[in-house]
């Protein structure tokens, strides 16, 4: 297994980021429509800071997805209960 270091001063594209997440397309382009994942915008292209990346696989991270996701969460049931 081949395990690439994360540097936190290099710049990465959305597919670089989607392999050392190892995550999909669509889930790279839900976390920066959701501001989970900061990124500029160069060219027509996202470029990614890799301190970015070190800090969405840090711990406090992972409670900004739940706090997200209970938001969301508490909205559709309300949507639900309504009908």
């Amino acid at each position: 297994m081949i395990t690439k270091e994360i540097k936190s001063n290099a710049v990465y594209t959305t597919a670089e980021t989607q392999k050392l997440l190892k995550i999909s397309n669509s889930t790279i382009k839900r976390m920066l429509k959701k501001e989970l994942i900061m990124a500029n915008k160069v060219g027509g292209q996202y470029r990614i800071l890799g301190k970015e990346i070190l800090r969405l696989v840090s711990p406090t991270t992972e409670k900004r997805v739940e706090k997200s996701y209970l938001k969301l969460k508490e909205r559709v049931v309300n949507k639900i209960n309504k009908w």
